[in-house]
Formats: structure tokens, sequence, C-alpha cells
């Protein structure tokens, strides 16, 4: 009976990977979208915070930085993306301008597809819009924990979960690697602290063998032991 019961969980686990596994960028390429694919080069803005909200955006190839102004002129990293990230999905809860100004991070394919196709697909493709959904949750579960982060845990730990994410760590479908080419100043708008403090915790993780300077910033997933150290 033990046996049967496994290998009816490991058919149910198969169910759901291949679930999982939904390709959204095939979807997208074949399901007759109003859409229109715009590249960008490093340092483009795809759009400035007050503009307004057109559609959906999704990125296809590259990286971008989403950073808020407020009123003093001081700004801030809200969010880095990279392939298979969707953003600018507020026009689908009637947000009527853009929260946030977007850059890309590198030469960056982005798919926009307009606000009333995106609500109409969601509402006929259920794969797609599983997929979708689970985008926004896992977005406002990373939102939550960069709150705690901030809240409770050190600088370096900090850097070193930055990193982290922004080598995709954890994404099975998501290879690891050199980053795309980032200032310190970046991420020391990311983290919350300065860029000398960046630069002296990026030195000490070098010295460990956590990151290396090949070509660009590779993150070794050996990084993850600072965030778990209590």
């Amino acid at each position: 009976m033990r046996t049967i019961a496994r290998s009816s969980g490991s058919k149910s686990n198969k169910k759901l990977k291949r679930k999982l596994a939904f390709d959204a960028q095939t979807f997208l390429d074949s399901a007759g979208l109003a859409r229109k694919v715009v590249k960008f080069r490093s340092s483009e803005k795809i759009y400035s915070q007050g503009d307004a909200v057109k559609g959906v955006k999704y990125i296809q190839t590259g990286g971008v930085k989403l950073t808020v102004l407020n009123e003093v002129g001081k700004e801030a990293v809200v969010a880095m993306l990279g392939p298979g990230d969707f953003f600018g999905e507020g026009c689908l809860a009637g947000q009527p301008v853009c929260m946030a100004t977007a850059t890309a991070i590198v030469s960056t394919s982005i798919l926009f597809i307009e606000k009333n196709e995106m609500m109409r697909v969601l509402r006929a493709e259920h794969a797609f819009s599983d997929r979708f959904i689970s985008h926004m949750l896992t977005r406002n579960i990373r939102i939550e924990e960069d709150l705690v982060d901030q809240l409770f845990n050190s600088s370096e730990k900090r850097l070193a979960r930055t990193l982290l994410l922004l080598a995709r760590y954890g994404k099975e479908d998501k290879p690891h690697g050199v980053l795309p080419k980032m200032s310190q100043e970046t991420l020391a708008e990311m983290v919350g602290t300065t860029r000398s403090r960046v630069n002296f915790f990026m030195n000490k993780f070098r010295k460990l063998g956590f990151i290396k300077y090949n070509g660009g910033l590779q993150i070794n997933t050996s990084l993850l032991s600072v965030v778990l150290h209590e």
C-alpha cells in the first residue's frame, strides 16, 4: 500500500510540474494577442513615473530596473526584473499612471500587451491565467520578504540576498551565472545602505569565494550561507 501511495503521489507531482511548467513565452507568441515587441538599449527608459499606463509588459530577454522618485528627488530601486517577468500589471486593476520608472539594465526585449487583450486572454485561457496568477502571488510574497529583510536584517545580509535574487537563485528554469553590469551605487540603493558599505562587503564576499569577477559579476550559491547565518 505504501508503494502504491508513493507512486500515486509521484504521478500527481509530475502533473503539477507539467502544469507549473506552462510555457508562457510560447503562448504569448502564438495566442494572437494585440501586441508588439520593442527592443531597448542598456540604460534606456521604457516608461517614466507618472506616464499614462498603456498595458502589461513581458520581458522576453534582458532585464529591467524599477525605480521611484519622491518629492525631494530621492530615488529608490524597488525591483529588478528578468526574462519571464511581467510588469505594468497595475493597469488591470484600474491604475491610471505608472507608479515607477522602468529602465533597461542591459539590451532588453519587451513584449507589450494591450490591456483589453490581456483581460480577454486571462478570462479565456486558463493555463495562461494560472501562470499569471502564480506570478502575481510570487511578486506579493517577494515584496513581503523585502520588507522583513529591510526591517530586521543587517546590510550585509540584505546585500547577499539581493545578489542571490539577481542571480535568479532558486528558480529551476532560470540559469545562474554572470550578472548584468551593475554599479555599486545601484546595489546600495537596492539594499538601503551606502556605496562604501557595499564596496566593503563585496570585497569580503570576493575574498571568501562567494563572488568573482569574470567578465561580469558571478555569484556562487555558497553566498546563501551569509543569508542563513544567525
